[in-house]
């Protein structure tokens, strides 16, 4: 039961606040004029003002509430190490032991585990939602149990009571992780650049000597293993040798103590670029194709373009003395000798052997092929003729062979079946305007003699044929009309999306082999997709996850020669597919999850939200401290100690409001007051005249 006297104001305060004035005015008139009345007159308005203000008497029945202590309890990753389970169950039972002999005091148990997608322990947005969840009146304190690895420390919530943590961990616990302290998204290929990593052993390590071994793979490659000093800053140097994504793996052998090997692997994803294209472009006879190759090659500020053509061929006599030419010896000894291999593709357009180049520089073109190098040769009526390219030591390498008839008569290029699924041609039927293509009107007829023919022109006459020499690549499109495509000529075509596919083809881009297995990862999902040009559908794909375990995958077919399918990983990390004779990595998520990237118990992260509440951080390895009452606002944590905060929360179950003076009683006062006033005036008038 509570009593209160409160005010229940028959009418507005305001009002009573000017009626009060009122009467302070008027008392002080009859002090001054001299009446013997005013403390009279003074109660009346006193009575008056008690009647209009209402006092009242408020009695409650209450019932009190306990109060609450919250117990958030970490389940994350790295609260699964070593005996942190044990620890931290017997604290939790230590704290139910606690809560229940206090009086009214009871715990509220709220357990939260790993973030999604490696969030890492979020303990702060679980007490959060817990303090929400309860009357904010009835929190008489907080105590969190975790090792300290939280990772929203800076969302804390705002709390009317202290907060404790129960650390888990011990001192002995030590770890060894690897750290990539500096890595790049993005490297030009052949080029060097420098990757900076650290072997860390933390906490109370053993001598385990100044070296650790570190194997290092690229790609689905065998690793290499190095040793290399502990607690020291790396740079390893690295060249990427082929450009698309690059994945670099390190991982460091499992030591006998440590806490986990979970952070004894990274992984590094860098994408390959090319800083500049390089292409030497050789231009024959002048035609009108040629300016829209030049056009189309240095309208992408990423190529480099030389352009050797000739404009006076040898056989040409007009009378012009020679001293008085102004053309430029073209350094050709420099480019067909001493720079081809710097060169990532040499076009051949409509090019005839005049003497220009002597046969030892084709000789540099064909080794230049064999080594690595590009070429393409973009054929028109010379190539059949008695000085073409083919009656050069080219023709080693060259796929076809002229057959001297040249088809004059207009044709669409069409795809062939195996050009549907190639790469370099998949897809470019979309691409046709309205009505089609437009139409060529010259193919250099020529013999396949290897290679794969992706497009075709009349008669089914090989068009577009590619071909594989060693290590280098070689195309060759017989026909000079493609530029009818880049003038638009009847709609056109795509001729600078197939330039930009066989140009990078030719580069041996991963996206445009045509065996090739790719992976996409979003988050835990992986987008896995194999193109190839095979007839037969490839195998079943064979992922091995970070634990050893394998999924059999069968990918349906997305469009010819293009199979994909949609997975998700069950875990983070490094995952290996292997389908038919490809094998490819993908790394899901960070190669060491974000629970594992510092495993000791710290009380770092949490000491300032501890510290703005007053509370405290307890080891749990030096024992349980015991519960005391304090008042709000004090220290809540000393030695061997933690405080909570009783709140004293009730809810009223019943409710009683009467006055304290009846309103008549008072009525009747002010108007006896008021007839004493008057009465005790009258008299002293009635003696004032006698005299």
């Amino acid at each position: 039961m509570s009593r209160t006297v409160i005010f229940d104001p028959l009418i507005p305060l305001p009002l009573i606040w000017g009626l009060g004035a009122l009467a302070l005015v008027l008392l002080a008139f009859a002090i001054w004029r001299g009446l013997r009345g005013w403390p009279l007159r003074g109660l009346a308005m006193l009575a008056l003002g008690l009647a209009l203000v209402n006092p009242s008497l408020q009695e409650e029945n209450r019932r009190p509430l306990s109060d609450i202590i919250l117990a958030v309890v970490d389940d994350s990753a790295s609260q699964r190490l070593a005996d942190r389970p044990a620890q931290t169950e017997a604290a939790l039972a230590r704290l139910g032991s606690a809560v229940a002999a206090l009086e009214n005091t009871e715990l509220r148990v709220i357990r939260f585990a790993d973030g999604a997608k490696d969030a890492g322990s979020l303990a702060m947005t679980a007490l959060a939602e817990a303090i929400a969840a309860e009357p904010r009146a009835r929190i008489a304190g907080a105590v969190i149990v975790t090792d300290g690895q939280v990772h929203d420390a800076g969302l804390a919530p705002s709390l009317p009571a202290p907060v404790h943590v129960l650390l888990t961990g011990r001192e002995s616990d030590w770890d060894r992780r690897l750290v990539i302290t500096d890595a790049p998204a993005f490297a030009i290929i052949g080029e060097e650049f420098t990757l900076k990593l650290r072997i860390e052993d933390q906490g109370a390590a053993p001598a385990l000597g100044p070296e650790a071994e570190i194997s290092i793979a690229v790609d689905a490659q065998d690793p290499v293993t190095f040793s290399v000093p502990v607690n020291t800053d790396l740079e390893l140097p690295v060249t990427l040798a082929h450009g698309g994504q690059n994945v670099l793996h390190f991982s460091l052998a499992a030591v006998e103590g440590e806490l986990t090997d979970r952070n004894n692997a990274a992984v590094v994803q860098v994408n390959g670029v090319r800083d500049r294209l390089r292409v030497l472009l050789v231009s024959g006879e002048p035609h009108a194709g040629e300016r829209v190759w030049r056009n189309l090659l240095k309208s992408d500020a990423a190529v480099d373009l030389v352009h050797f053509t000739i404009l006076r061929p040898p056989e040409k006599q007009d009378g012009v003395p020679v001293d008085e030419l102004a053309l430029i010896a073209f350094p050709t000894r420099k480019l067909f000798v001493e720079k081809i291999d710097e060169f990532d593709l040499i076009i051949f357009d409509r090019y005839r052997m005049r003497g220009i180049l002597p046969m030892e520089y084709i000789d540099n073109v064909v080794a230049y092929v064999r080594g690595g190098g590009t070429v393409l040769v973009a054929a028109g009526p010379e190539f059949g003729a008695v000085d073409s390219l083919w009656r050069s030591p080219l023709s080693e390498i060259l796929p076809v062979a002229p057959t001297a008839q040249v088809i004059e008569e207009p044709f669409r290029p069409a795809l062939t079946d195996l050009g549907r699924r190639h790469p370099v041609t998949e897809g470019l039927e979309p691409l046709a305007p309205e009505g089609g293509w437009g139409r060529w009107f010259r193919l250099a007829e020529v013999e396949l003699l290897r290679g794969q023919v992706a497009m075709s022109g009349p008669g089914d006459r090989p068009l577009l044929v590619l071909d594989r020499v060693e290590e280098g690549r070689i195309a060759v499109l017989a026909s000079d009309h493609a530029w009818l495509w880049g003038r638009g000529y009847e709609g056109g075509g795509p001729q600078l999306e197939l330039m930009k596919r066989l140009a990078h083809w030719m580069l041996k881009e991963p996206e445009l082999e045509e065996e090739a297995l790719m992976a996409a990862a979003n988050g835990e999902a992986l987008t896995l997709t194999r193109r190839t040009i095979r007839e037969e559908p490839p195998g079943a794909l064979s992922i091995t996850a970070p634990d050893g375990s394998v999924t059999e995958l069968v990918m349906p077919q997305l469009s010819p020669g293009r199979f994909q399918a949609e997975w998700q990983a069950p875990m983070v990390g490094l995952h290996r597919l292997t389908q038919d004779d490809l094998t490819r990595v993908v790394a899901v998520g960070p190669a060491a999850p974000r629970e594992f990237v510092e495993t000791l118990a710290s009380p770092v992260a949490l000491q300032p939200v501890v510290d703005s509440v007053q509370g405290g951080i307890a080891r749990l390895e030096e024992g349980f401290p015991t519960l005391r009452a304090v008042r709000e606002g004090r220290p809540a944590a000393g030695r061997g100690w933690l405080g909570y905060t009783p709140r004293g929360a009730y809810v009223t179950e019943d409710l009683r409001i009467a006055p304290l003076v009846p309103g008549w009683l008072l009525l009747v006062l002010a108007a006896g007051l008021t007839v004493a006033a008057w009465l005790a005036e009258g008299r002293r008038r009635a003696a004032a005249e006698a005299r």
